[in-house]
Order: structure tokens, then sequence, then C-alpha cells
């Protein structure tokens, strides 16, 4: 490219240097200038603005002509922040227009950095009037009613994502004509923006994270140098703040970090601007440069004197989920096809992570939910010294800036931005919510991640900044000046940059930005019930706060209570009850009255219904009976909705794992107490004693519900609050363990009962125990198979049930076969005959009941007249048992009164019947549950623990024990899993606007879940514990 110029007679060329993108852009400048006397060589200014960074030439310029003369231009007062010191132009800026002829109205303001003298001095007219001026300049958004109708508006108006907040704003720049020029929006053709805050964003936010790091270090008991680092606006530049962190790199030069704290390590995602910024500051440290592949070595043998940096780039986080590699092309083109490998690789090892990356829709995210719960859990580094003083720091990762303020975007926890005022939050990834929004060192007391994510970071630099940005703007300000809100956009000759950046024109949305108006018009759609949300659409880890979540609850029984009461909680949940008995889900819901929805079903005979509950639900809660949760899984499936249940992962539910996956969908199983908290006080146990080296040789594991001490007072020793016959029936299960080494099998039939033992983990309360089902899986699922002798998982009693138990099974009472005496056609008959020397005999009543009386029935006895005395003789000779321990059980519950039998077709369900209503537990009685955990651990010394886990929960007025240790947890689970409704069918039939909204939850995983992992076990104890189940530990050394 040649430009000319001449002085005098004599006319040369000078040949510039620059890239084709820019071409026309420096025509543009010479053509407003009219042509120019060169003071200085244009490529030495060029080449000189360039090596300042601002990317963008200005030139000293004597004006003849210029045909933005008389244009008039105003720069706004900012007022959509009490910390906006910010302006778009700077003196210098101002300066330069005015020799070109330009008025500029500059509105007065003490708060902008620049004093109004400095602008009165460049040539700008000080006045609050600015409707003279057809173009405003500002940089943050503009109250609605301080609008001019009919100018054009040049700033940063947050409305290019739908965010429903600015969405009264763009409807008045509609209403009232004006042409929207959205700073963000102004790219090059490689869509790279051209006009930012960037390097002073990375500037500042560096500053920032070493000064919360020097707090949070403080909380954590650690005097370190970064304490005499302070906020970035403390600094009048950021020349200032450099020194300080030299400082402060001399002091950790000389050793003054405390040792217990270990190597620290700080990751910058991506060499952008952003990037870049943070770095600057961070080589004023003492510091090395290492490859992510190196931070696991520098992280555990790394030095103390110095700080460690690591650039991370695409190419060493992203993979293709297929075959590897990656290929910026394709990744770019298609990053649904990529996975990051940031949260495994380069996450575990990092202290401080700076975040500037842009996260586009279907790209991976650096951190998930789940990611923050692994990273968080408690450290395990013998090797550095610490000691009560010197305490070791809770977790390696100690704080993220994310420069990038993204909500839910590629640091997916991060969902609020902080403020100024108040730069950081500690992130509690076990209860998922980030602390009230703290400054000082004693407000970042606490677990979790300290969090800094200020959105305005380059207004704490603000001369700076107002520099740096009025530099890169300026020659596109000279192209925005021929606009005329006015007259149509198609009789403007704008720059390709300054075209692609109006975001509204003549009272519409221009083509490119349509699809805001989509965006809103769903907005309407999936915000029904409440559309106030003030995040923006493309933001996927925003959660839906301020819209209705739908839960479908299956089943209306004893569980169904504590579970609704849970969720209720969120008042931003509707909840469907569904149950085969109107009434019990009409009890609940008058409870709640509209957020809580009563349906009748009958999951067998309405699939239609259920398929309709289904689909219109983002989570279902099965309390079904164990055998119909397939069928509902198998539904959830169809219609991609996820499903959490309390009971055990069947073979059938397990057949169904791909399925879920492929649609998916997440099927949390296994999360009430047994199975449930039992498994998720073994886990965190368990991987606590591998984490620190020691092995679990022993694990014996009992759990039961059971009536309080004080309504236990009977035969059996218990009462039912629902139906015995689950109860019953599991007396004749088989069962297998794992015993010193050698697997023990207990048949079926009854067996099960002899295996009885007394326990004596809590004397007081007189407990018995037998094994459940098969133990020896749980070797493997809890990752102890190959170091643990001893594996048993039981059931708890109070003494003496086991023995009538075997009394009742030696009498043939739980036989699951019809009996004949037993059809509900057939003749009445009685529990056993009246005999004895007080019995009343009717002589044709005898005769039509002789052979009927059930239990001579079942003892064979011929003759229902024999004598009580002889009745209970031939009893103690079929039950057995130490002395008359059986037979005066069998009596006392009423197995040998006069009373009728109803009759269930089986001795089984007839016995069943029969204890619901005479053990029943009474609204008065109390219940509690007890689980309990004997974890025997070899530790690396030889040493060994025995380390005892106790869950003791009693029942409360109008709420047992069960169903509260049954509910709660199955509703927490529901919770985490309850943000994420997709991508399964009803998300994917969503437009793609909308898919990229769906807020992700804190169970991702998909398919057949079982709650065996950090992620999930530790906030649900948390949680728990928040509840008022909470266990207790003991630990001795044997």
């Amino acid at each position: 490219m040649f430009l000319s110029s001449s002085r005098g007679t004599a006319s040369h060329k000078t040949e510039l240097s620059v890239p084709p993108s820019r071409h026309r852009l420096y025509e543009l400048c010479f053509s407003l200038t009219g042509g120019v006397n060169m003071q200085r060589s244009v490529a030495t200014s060029m080449n000189s603005r360039a090596n300042k960074g601002y990317g963008l030439f200005s030139l000293s310029i004597r004006r003849q002509h210029s045909p933005v003369e008389g244009k008039v231009i105003a720069v706004r007062r900012e007022d959509q922040s009490v910390w906006e010191r910010r302006a778009p132009l700077a003196p210098a800026n101002v300066r330069r227009l005015t020799r070109a002829g330009v008025k500029v109205i500059v509105q007065p303001s003490n708060r902008r950095a620049y004093p109004m003298q400095a602008y009165s001095s460049a040539g700008a007219v000080l006045q609050e009037d600015i409707s003279e001026a057809s173009i405003i300049f500002g940089v943050k958004q503009v109250p609605v009613d301080l609008l001019l109708p009919n100018k054009t508006y040049c700033l940063f108006s947050h409305t290019i994502k739908a965010q429903e907040a600015n969405m009264p704003l763009l409807d008045a720049i509609l209403e009232k004509n004006i042409r929207l020029i959205d700073y963000e929006k102004l790219m090059d053709e490689s869509g790279q923006r051209v006009v930012a805050f960037g390097k002073y964003a990375g500037l500042a936010g560096m500053v920032n994270i070493l000064h919360g790091l020097g707090l949070r270090l403080l909380a954590l008991g650690h005097h370190t140098p970064f304490m005499h680092i302070g906020p970035a606006h403390n600094y009048r530049n950021s020349s200032m703040a450099r020194q300080a962190i030299r400082d402060a790199g001399y002091e950790i030069a000389l050793g003054m970090m405390p040792q217990s704290i270990g190597p620290l390590t700080f990751v910058f995602t991506g060499s952008g601007n952003v990037s870049q910024g943070c770095q600057e500051l961070f080589q004023e440290l003492p510091h090395e440069y290492v490859p992510p592949e190196m931070l696991k070595k520098v992280a555990e043998h790394g030095a103390t004197t110095k700080i460690y940096g690591c650039e991370v780039r695409r190419r060493n986080h992203l993979e293709r989920k297929e075959g590897g590699g990656f290929d910026p092309t394709e990744y770019d083109q298609f990053p649904s096809r990529y996975i990051s490998t940031f949260s495994k690789k380069i996450a575990p090892y990092a202290s401080v992570i700076i975040n500037g990356i842009y996260w586009a829709v279907d790209s991976p995210k650096l951190l998930t939910l789940p990611d923050a719960k692994y990273l968080l859990r408690p450290a395990n580094t013998p090797w550095i010294p610490s000691s009560v003083g010197s305490p070791a720091l809770p977790h390696r990762m100690l704080a993220i800036c994310d420069i990038s303020a993204d909500p839910g975007g590629s640091i997916e926890f991060m969902n609020e931005c902080t403020t100024i005022d108040t730069p950081f939050c500690l992130y509690d990834a076990d209860r998922n919510k980030d602390s009230k929004r703290c400054y000082l060192s004693v407000g970042l007391l606490g677990p979790g991640v300290l969090v800094c994510s200020i959105d305005n970071m380059p207004t704490q630099l603000p001369l700076e900044s107002t520099d740096f940005f009025g530099e890169m703007l300026y020659p596109y300000a000279l192209d925005i000046l021929q606009s005329d809100a006015m007259l149509p956009l198609e009789q403007h000759n704008f720059l390709p940059a300054v075209h692609g950046a109006i975001i509204a024109s003549n009272g519409a949305l221009t083509p490119n930005f349509e699809y805001i108006q989509e965006l809103r018009t769903m907005s309407i759609v999936y915000y029904l019930c409440d559309g106030s949300s003030n995040r923006s659409w493309h933001k996927a880890g925003s959660p839906r706060e301020g819209g209705c979540r739908r839960i479908v609850l299956l089943g209306a029984g004893y569980v169904s209570a504590p579970v609704v009461q849970y969720l209720h909680k969120d008042h931003n949940v509707h909840i469907t009850v569904a149950s085969a008995l109107k009434d019990e889900a009409d009890a609940i819901a008058s409870i709640y009255q509209q957020s809580v929805e009563p349906v009748l079903l009958d999951v067998l005979e309405r699939p239609d219904t259920l398929q309709d509950l289904v689909s219109s639900a983002d989570v279902v809660v099965s309390l079904l009976p164990s055998p119909l949760h397939h069928l509902v899984a198998e539904c959830c499936i169809e219609q991609g909705v996820h499903m959490v249940t309390a009971s055990y992962c069947t073979k059938e539910m397990m057949e169904l794992h791909q399925r879920a996956v492929e649609a998916g969908v997440t099927i949390v199983n296994e999360v009430g107490l047994d199975p449930g908290i039992d498994h998720l006080l073994a886990m965190e146990c368990i991987d606590e004693v591998h984490q620190a080296g020691g092995k679990v040789e022993s694990f014996v594991s009992y759990c039961g519900g059971l009536p309080a001490p004080e309504y236990s007072d009977n035969a059996l020793r218990y009462k039912f609050s629902w139906n015995p016959k689950g109860v019953l029936l599991n007396t004749l299960s088989t069962a297998k363990y794992i015993n010193n080494g050698q697997e023990i099998i207990i048949p079926g039939g009854g067996q099960l009962m002899k295996e009885a033992h007394k326990l004596k983990f809590l004397p007081g309360f007189d407990l018995e125990g037998f094994p459940n089902r098969d133990s020896t899986h749980y070797a493997s699922l809890y990752k102890i198979a190959n170091e643990a002798h001893t594996v048993l998982r039981g059931t708890l009693r109070f003494q003496g049930f086991c023995d009538t138990v075997q009394g009742m099974q030696s009498l043939g009472l739980f036989d699951t076969n019809p009996h004949p005496a037993l059809h509900p056609k057939g003749p009445e008959i009685t529990w056993a005959a009246p005999s004895g020397a007080n019995a009343v005999f009717d002589l044709g009543a005898l005769l039509s009941c002789t052979q009927r009386q059930l239990v001579c029935n079942l003892l064979g006895q011929s003759d229902s007249t024999i004598f009580y005395e002889n009745l209970k003789r031939q009893l103690l000779e079929r039950v057995g048992g130490s002395g008359t321990f059986r037979v005066e059980a069998l009596e006392s519950l009423g197995l040998l009164e006069d009373i009728h039998v109803i009759k269930m077709n089986t001795p089984l369900d007839t016995l069943s019947h029969f204890l619901s209503k005479r053990l029943a537990m009474e609204p008065h009685d109390r219940d509690l549950v007890i689980l309990t955990h004997e974890i025997g651990i070899l530790w690396p010394d030889g040493r060994r623990e025995l380390r005892g886990i106790h869950l003791v929960s009693y029942g409360e007025p109008g709420c047992t024990a069960m169903s509260r240790a049954v509910g709660i947890p199955t509703a927490i689970a529901a919770k985490m899993v309850l943000d994420d409704c997709g991508p399964g069918k009803s998300i994917s039939d969503r437009p793609d606007a909308a898919r990229e909204f769906v807020s992700p939850g804190e169970i991702q995983k998909k398919g057949m879940v079982l709650p065996f992992t950090p992620d999930i076990y530790r906030p649900m104890l948390s949680r728990l514990k928040t509840e008022g189940l909470a266990a207790t530990e003991k630990s001795r050394f044997i």
C-alpha cells in the first residue's frame, strides 16, 4: 500500500508494511483528514504504536480540510457502578478529534479518573446537556430513562446474549429509534475483537488474586509476603502494583514462605491479551515456568523460594473423544468432538488458576461441578512438614481468578460474578454454594476455594485502561462519525468491523442479531413459572433460577413426605406426587398447596399416563416397589429424563445401563439408608485410608430400622410401619460374605436366622445381627477386594427377634405356598381352638370347626379340641429353641388366641397381614435407625486400627426415623441431579439456544450411577449433617 502526501511542489511516496485487513482502515483515516503533512515517518509512527501494543496506529496530523468537521459527539457520564471511572476516549483522543473539527461534549463527572479540566484543555465542551450530539460514546449500559431518541450509542450493552436484566434497555433502544453499536462485537475478519480492555483486565486480575491469596492463606493460618499486595484499585497505576509485587517476590526469594504451604503453582489458561497481562506481573515474582506434564513433579518436589508458572494452551488439555489427538481446525468447527483433560492432568497440581479464555457453546469445560468436588478433597501431603501451629493446606487448589467473568462458562461452578466491593467468595463444593461475598480474611474462613470473578476489573486501573481502550477505539470512532440514526443503515458505508457491531438500527434488530428475539421468546416458554432470570442464555452453567423445575415423585407412602419436605425448600421446584392411592397423594399435596400436585397413577395399568408424567419432568424420583423400577427407568430413558431411586441397582436395572448412557440419562440408585447412607460413610472412610497409604483389612457393617427401646415391648422386639412381608421374606433369603479369607454361603429357607449373633458396639441397645444378601459384591465396589480378608454387611435387630422368627418358621408360618385352610373363600377359622378349663364349647360350632384351627392344622393335629397345655407342648416339640421362649413368644403375639384369621391364601401373607395390625407402629410410637461400620485398617507403619462409625437417629412427631433416613438422602440426590435436565430426548428437541442454557447438575455421569465417588458422597454427607443425620466415629489401635 502506498500513501501520498505533498509538501510544496515536492511529492514522495512512503510504503507501509501493514496487514491487508487494515488497509481500508488506514485509507479511511487519511481520507477523513483529507490529506496530511507528515511530521515524521508514517512507518515509524505505526511501528512505534505497534511496539506499544496498541495494534492500531495514530498519526500526528495538521488538518487542512476534514469531512468530519462540524460533527458533534458526546462522552456520557458513567452511572452503572460507583467504581466505573473509565471513559471510552481519553483527553488525548479528544484533542485529536477537536483538531479535526469535531465538537466533543463531555458530561461533567468527578468520578471519572481523568479530571474534567483534562478534557476541557483538550478542547471538549463540558456540559450536562448532550442532546446536540448525534453520536454518544460510553462504557457501560445507559439507564433507560436517560436514553435520547434518534441517536447513535456506542457502549458495552450486554444484550447480545439476551441477558434478561438488559432486555428493557434493548426494548427502549428499539422504541426510541436508537442505533446501537456494541464494542464487544467490533471484530476483524478472523473474529478477533479489535476494541477491548483485555490486557488491563489481566493486570488487574493478577493483582487482585495475589491480594486475595494473601488473605486466604492468613485465614488458613499462614502469614505470607502476599499480605503486602493490595487490591488493584489501591494503586494509581500498574507500575505501582508491579513494585509491590516485586517487594513480595523479594521476600519469597529470601525463603519467607511457610514450609507447610509447599510449592505454589500458578496455571494460566490461554495465551491471549488477558493471559499475557497476568503473566507480565507474575514475572515480577521469582518464578520458573514448567510445561503441564511437569506440574505433578513440581507439586511434590518444588521449592518454596520461587513460584512456578504454567501456561496451558488448547493443545495441552483438549483431545478428541475418539482416537485422541488435537486438530485446531477441527476443534473450531466441531468442539463437541473433544473433551478436556484439564481437571485430571493439570488442575490437581495447581495452587492458583488464572482463567481468561472465552468459552463457547458445546466446548468442553475446564472444570465442572463434579471436578470441583474431587479437587477440593482433603489433601494428603505427608512429605510437607506441618504441625498445629503450621497447618497443612486443606487442599492444593487455593484460588481461582476467572477474569472471563463468565458465569457457568469454562469454570462451571462460577455462577455469579463478584464485585470490587466484595471481590472474593469461597466456593464450597460439598454444598455447591458460594459463601457470602467477603473481603477481610475473617470472611475467608471456612471450606472451599477462593474465587475472584469481578466483571469490570479494568476499571480498577482506570487511567491506563482509558488510554489503552481509547487508542484502539479512535480509528473506528472516525468511521462511526458518519452515523445518522435517522437514515437507513443501507445509506451508510461503514467499515465491516463497525457494521458487524450494529445491534439495532431504525427501530429493529439488525439481521445478525435477530436471534436475540428468538432467545427472548424461548425465555418466556422455558421460564413460564417465573421469568426473572438475570443470566444470559449462552451460560450453559447458569441454573434455571427463577424458573420452575419439575420433579415427578412416584409413590406416596411413608418415605414420600420427607422427600417432598426437602425438595419444597426450593420454591422454584414444582412437585407432582403420583400414587395408585389418591388419598395418599392428596394428603401430601394438601400440606404444600399449589407447589405440589397430586395425580392418580397405577404404573402397571396406565403406562400412557406414566409416559405423559415422565415427559413433563426434569427428574423422576421412584419410591415404588423395587420390581417396578426398571419399568420407570425404561420410560425415563425413552423420554430423556433423569431418575433417582433409593433401592438396590438390580440386574434388570443394570441391563439398561448402556441405553441410558446413549440417551444421556442419569439414573442414580442406592441413595436411601441401606443401601445409601451406609455406602456414603463406608466410601468416605475407605478413600481416606487409601489416600493416606493404608489398607482396609476388614469391613463389617450392620444396619436396621427398629422401634425405640421403650416401644419394643413385644416378643418380636419389632414394629411395622408398612407391610411386614418384605421384612419377613428377608429372613428366608440366602446370604454370602467373606470371613477371614473364606467365602461363606448361607442357604435360603430360614438358615439365616441361625447365623445371628449378639453385637456389643452399643451394649445398651441389646442388639443382634445377621448377614444380608451378597456382601462379597461390595468388596469390589468398595475397592477393597485385594486387601480385605473379611467383608460382611448385615441387618440389625433387638435380641430375641431371630429366635422368635425361627419359631414361626418352624411352625410353617413363613411358607410362601398356598395353603388349603387359607383360601379366601374357605370356611372361617381361628388361629387356635378354644380349649382348656375355661373354654366353653358349642357342639355344632365345634363340629364345623374340626381340623380348621390354623395352628392345629400347621402342627398336623387333627383334633382342634386339644387342651391348650397339650397344644403348647406340641408347639415346643416343633419349634424347639432354648427353654419355652419361642412358644411364649408365639403366645404373646396372639397366634394361639381364639380370633378369626384373615385368610390371604399363603401362611406368609396371612401372617404378614396379622402382624401389620398386631404390631403396627402407632402414631405416638417412636422408631430409630442404627447404622454401624467396623473397619479394620492396616497402616504403612504396621499399626492396626479398628475404626467404628455409628449413626443413630430417632423419629420425630409425624415422621419416622426410617422414612427420614431413606427419604432425605434420596431427595438430596434428586436435587443434585435436578439442574441437569439433558441432554436427552427432552433437550435435543429444543432449539440450540435453549439447549445451551440448560443447567448442569452436580451429578453428571450417565447411565446407572452408584454413590461411590467423592463428588457424590462428600456433598451428600455434608447435607445430611445439616439435616441432623450425622455419624460419630470411635477409633482404637490394636
